[in-house]
């Protein structure tokens, strides 16, 4: 049975395992817990899941590279920078990770939704709802070598074709990351490590620290 009502207002939130309910119309800051976002991120198959492996490449595992990437790319970022890579899928968590050809078909709904999430989760973990220009495009720049990679390695893509979609990297080799598929419990593990090893560095806390 239908969970919406007929003649009843479309229901808009989704209610996560934290027990918190997420109104996709108008998400607020307070109703973001990083569990959720690690648990739905380790189950969101990049490509589709048309991917090599036993397990699906999972957002999470790409969240992880792309923010390593970025950290190769500029070693001396702080770790709110880092906190950005680390979250720039985040709202896949709620609303999946689209292909790009379906993104082009659903136009702009998507984008303002996807828009709207991101500046919650931003605003969530205390960074800015928009990040500047310049951090933006170097988290892009790793998302594009990330996604060449991916697609080479793991999605039947030949290199002639990935270049022309995300350029070929320079001065990368695949063999200083981590491409192997993992399953859903290792890829939810190791973001919500990662996510509060930065956490730590945010607040000063030295990485050797325990707790």
């Amino acid at each position: 049975m239908s969970a919406d009502r007929v003649g009843a207002p479309a229901r808009a939130w989704q209610r996560m395992l934290s027990g918190r309910r997420l109104d996709l119309l108008d998400p607020s800051p307070l109703d973001i817990e990083i569990s959720d976002i690690a648990h739905g991120l380790a189950r969101v198959a990049r490509w589709n899941g048309q991917t090599r492996g036993e397990h699906a490449f999972s957002v999470a595992q790409h969240s992880l590279l792309v923010e390593a990437l970025f950290c190769d790319i500029m070693p001396d970022a702080p770790a709110n920078a880092r906190l950005v890579a680390l979250l720039h899928d985040a709202p896949e968590y709620v609303i999946g990770d689209m292909i790009s050809p379906f993104k082009s078909v659903m136009g702009g709904s998507y984008k303002d939704c996807e828009l709207r999430l991101q500046r919650a989760i931003h605003l969530r973990f205390a960074l800015p709802p928009e990040p500047a220009a310049a951090l933006r495009r170097e988290i892009k720049r790793a998302d594009q070598i990330a996604a060449y990679f991916e697609a080479t390695l793991l999605a039947g893509f030949s290199a002639a074709e990935a270049t022309e979609f995300f350029g070929r990297p320079r001065g990368f080799s695949a063999d200083r990351f981590d491409f192997t598929p993992r399953s859903v419990t290792w890829a939810q593990n190791a973001f919500l490590e990662r996510f509060s090893a930065i956490e730590k560095a945010r607040s000063g806390v030295p990485a050797s620290a325990p707790g």
